[in-house]
């Protein structure tokens, strides 16, 4: 029986039904995102069936789609180890301690959102900024009385920005290369977007923390005195974030990184607690860190951490992996987006339906990566048969694909920050003003031509 091939009308219906199933499963009933994206798996693979397609070529969608995240799937297990391992060294402990002597509760807000763009733009990811730096200005606001939700918006923002301006960020060289554009040219490009989204974020996360009347420094000193007696709160604890910062420099892998940084936390643990035994630190690494000071508010902050805690965003990533291979192996989302690219005559309205198909992408497969790689195939030829560098194109595709995934409650990006920082994804949506602010910009320099770069005559 030969397969039948996916119409333009069934591509969009299955998307539709897609979008209603994933969005009144996770916003409407508030179900975790696993469970709507494994039902559309399954509607996906009985579509399949009646399509005359094979197992052999539903499993080699889902391999194929899971083969791509192998590497990132690591990196979170590894992450979630390094959480335990930290906490257990004293290390977001003293970070935190130091925070609470350097930030003033006025200029909180602002300052989380510059802390985490600095670090971000240095070492490159999203993910570590989240996950080490992150928690612990998370904790400190959380203490200080700021809206969580807040607060979250603003390290996630800062982390996109450094993430998104880094020569070291893998979506960065993915959004350069899938276009075709030189990297450092690329970031260069995206100063046209990212310093006004910038700018616009920190104005509005001062606005709002001066709205902040609760945060109180008063707050904070039950809590210092509870990280001074129960965590060893020292100045070499700033060794493992150092040893982020060189390997950064050095350009050494993600996964070499996170292990080396492991190995020499877990000598710290030894060299300040000798009693430590061998079984304990499996626990900091298997299960997380258990805080146990008799402090609530403490314990729920530093409680964190361990393979184990990761595996919720493992889970979601294997899912989402395996839907967006289905989705590119029975050319579901090229069939919906190839007749648009054809209709497109204005630079404008090209730029605004590369940015809609990020977005699009990160909808209704969640996947950080393919939002970046689908709509760059798609539009690349149709970028420059209207005059457009490849620099339009990639920093288009960072603008609608790269950051909006952390906005996504099914997404991989956005399902890591919820569970890192204990708050949802739909709560700190609306404070992530980075990710929002930067497809509208990309929209507007698409219509105005502001900053939007053409390809050069040839002689």
């Amino acid at each position: 029986m030969k397969k039948e091939r996916v119409s333009f009308r069934e591509a969009i219906l299955l998307l539709l039904v897609m979008l209603i199933i994933l969005g009144s499963g996770v916003i409407g009933f508030g179900l975790s995102p696993q469970t709507p994206v494994l039902v559309v798996i399954g509607l996906l693979i009985l579509w399949e069936k009646i399509k005359r397609a094979s197992w052999d070529e539903i499993h080699d969608g889902i391999m194929e789609g899971v083969k791509n995240g192998i590497v990132p799937i690591f990196i979170f297990i590894l992450i979630g180890a390094l959480i335990g391992t930290w906490i257990a060294a004293g290390v977001i402990p003293s970070m935190m301690v130091a925070g609470f002597h350097l930030i003033s509760a006025q200029w909180f807000v602002p300052s989380v959102f510059l802390v985490c763009a600095l670090i971000g733009t240095s070492i490159g990811s999203a993910f570590t900024i989240i996950s080490t730096i992150g928690i612990a200005l998370f904790g400190m606001g959380t203490t200080m009385g700021v809206n969580p939700a807040l607060v979250a918006g603003a390290i996630i923002s800062g982390a996109i920005f450094g993430d998104k301006t880094s020569p070291l960020s893998d979506s960065t060289n993915l959004a350069a290369a899938m276009a075709g554009s030189d990297l450092f040219a690329h970031i260069k490009n995206l100063m046209w977007t990212t310093i006004p989204a910038f700018l616009i974020s920190l104005v509005l996360y001062w606005i709002l923390g001066l709205n902040e009347t609760g945060a109180k420094l008063t707050n904070i000193a039950p809590t210092l005195h509870t990280l001074n007696t129960h965590f060893v709160v020292s100045w070499w604890a700033v060794l493992p974030i150092i040893l982020l910062f060189i390997c950064a420099i050095l350009r050494i892998p993600a996964i070499a990184t996170l292990l080396l940084n492991i190995a020499v936390t877990i000598v710290m643990i030894f060299v300040q607690k000798p009693g430590t035994s061998f079984k304990d630190i499996a626990g900091f690494i298997e299960n997380g860190f258990v805080s146990k000071t008799g402090d609530a508010n403490v314990d729920a902050l530093l409680t964190r951490g361990g393979i184990t805690s990761m595996m919720g965003t493992v889970s979601l990533i294997f899912l989402t992996l395996s839907l967006g291979g289905l989705l590119m192996k029975f050319d579901v989302i090229q069939t919906a987006i190839a007749p648009l690219a054809k209709r497109l005559k204005s630079a404008g309205s090209l730029v605004t339906a590369t940015i809609l198909s990020g977005i699009g992408v990160n909808i209704f497969v969640g996947e950080q990566y393919l939002s970046v790689i689908l709509p760059g195939k798609a539009f690349k030829e149709t970028f420059n048969k209207r005059g457009l560098d490849n620099l339009a194109l990639s920093r288009v595709l960072e603008d609608g694909g790269t950051v909006i995934n952390y906005l996504i409650p099914w997404g991989v990006a956005g399902a890591f920050a919820a569970n890192t920082l204990g708050v949802s994804t739909l709560a700190f949506l609306p404070f992530c003003f980075f990710s929002l602010l930067s497809p509208i910009l990309s929209i507007i320099s698409g219509f105005t031509g502001i900053g939007l770069k053409r390809m050069q005559p040839k002689n």
